[in-house]
């Protein structure tokens, strides 16, 4: 009979432990593309994301489709509730994958505020985060084709070389998302949003990096 209520005490004990363990917060910031079909969509890659990493991590999506970097772009995040949802989150993790529709020319017009911005960005994440906690910049997916005024040119010999730039001013990583889905443009219908196919391969690309 002791033996038995020591092995449930035992057993709550345990469960209660883990049960009061923590989570580790990850937030994903973005645009269309990571916004997906749905915030709240599972074939999004932040949800996906949540799936392949398991229950001791929790992703939450604030992708805005349309959205810039720029404050002072034709749609910012800046002005989003979004914005003010991923700061309450407190995340242990932020990744930021914004920048191509700030490649548009209404919007790149104000280029010289890019550093600025995403460095005001950065810190505003911090602010709301553990001393622990972490952020990386996310190189967006490739441009296989200019469409809704979205430039490959402005993308690639512009905008990704800043993100280096950004990166290093800030003592930051950069998890890519260009490389591992530059083989596959066929999954690209419009030459800038990925399919679910590619959604999966953006969450693999990112789960692989984080579970490192």
């Amino acid at each position: 009979m002791e033996k038995l209520i020591f092995t449930l005490f035992l057993s709550f004990l345990l469960g209660t432990a883990s049960y009061s363990q923590s989570k580790t917060k990850i937030a994903c910031i973005g645009d269309s593309i990571t916004e997906g079909p749905g915030r709240e969509n599972p074939a999004s890659f932040p949800l996906q994301l949540d799936e392949i990493l398991g229950s001791t991590y929790e992703v939450k999506n604030f992708g805005v489709s349309g959205r810039t970097l720029l404050k002072k772009g034709d749609f910012p995040f800046w002005e989003e509730p979004q914005f003010e949802e991923a700061k309450a989150f407190a995340a242990d993790i932020v990744l930021i994958k914004l920048g191509t529709n700030d490649t548009k020319p209404q919007n790149w017009k104000f280029k010289d505020d890019f550093k600025k911005d995403y460095l005001d960005l950065i810190q505003e994440m911090k602010s709301s985060m553990s001393k622990n906690g972490k952020i990386y910049i996310v190189n967006p997916v490739p441009v296989f084709q200019d469409n809704f005024n979205i430039s490959a040119r402005v993308m690639d010999e512009e905008l990704r070389p800043l993100l280096i730039e950004i990166a290093e001013e800030a003592g930051i990583e950069i998890m890519d998302f260009y490389a591992p889905l530059l083989p596959y443009a066929d999954l690209f219908p419009d030459g800038i949003h990925p399919n679910p196919e590619g959604l999966t391969l953006m969450a693999e690309a990112l789960a692989s990096k984080i579970s490192q």
